[in-house]
């Protein structure tokens, strides 16, 4: 378990953060774009699962630890993207909990025939802004495995999350039957 003694070190007064490896990289690197992006939308994560009861809050909170474990995972470089005893890493396991969820929410869902507006209930809201975050998560990782290697059961597991967060929002939304639809050109 991690023990935080104090909140500031004051190491980071030089624009600079550190890496699980012991290494240092200017905070608007590329890396620390994507570990922030992730924070973020573990945020609003929190905030949707602030709104939300029974068995998604707990849904929620199980994917909020596996965000923190993404942190971890976006702030370890390297070449070996394998977990082990010193290195966590996401791994296939947990994007299939996720694929699994969403086979389960989709299940239920009145099929889409139409595009819909993320809204209807305060708590499928705050579960589109999670998403519209987690989705801004991708893009920063995407762009950091563009310069360096990215565990690929990380990409997988934030791009799966996104797709989860769509069909919880709608499960929210009395399984579609309150999702707002977008009506092209309604106000032309």
């Amino acid at each position: 378990m991690v023990k935080l003694n104090r909140i500031y070190t004051r190491t980071g007064d030089d624009g600079t953060s550190g890496l699980v490896d012991g290494s240092r990289q200017p905070k608007h690197s590329t890396r620390f774009e994507a570990i922030g992006a992730v924070d973020e939308a573990n945020s609003a994560l929190g905030l949707a699962a602030a709104a939300v009861e029974g068995p998604e809050r707990s849904a929620l909170g199980r994917i909020q630890n596996d965000m923190f474990d993404l942190g971890a995972d976006l702030a370890t470089p390297g070449e070996d993207l394998a977990p082990s005893d010193m290195v966590l890493r996401i791994v296939p396991a947990q994007v299939e909990w996720l694929e699994q969820a969403i086979d389960a929410l989709n299940a239920n869902l009145a099929p889409l025939d139409s595009f819909i507006l993320p809204g209807g209930s305060e708590t499928a809201a705050r579960t589109h802004i999670a998403r519209a975050a987690v989705r801004r998560a991708e893009r920063a990782m995407v762009a950091l495995a563009a310069e360096e290697p990215v565990n690929p059961a990380a990409l997988a597991y934030i791009n799966r999350l996104s797709d989860y967060l769509f069909c919880l929002a709608r499960h929210l939304n009395a399984d579609g039957a309150e999702d707002v639809k977008w009506v092209p050109g309604a106000n032309s």
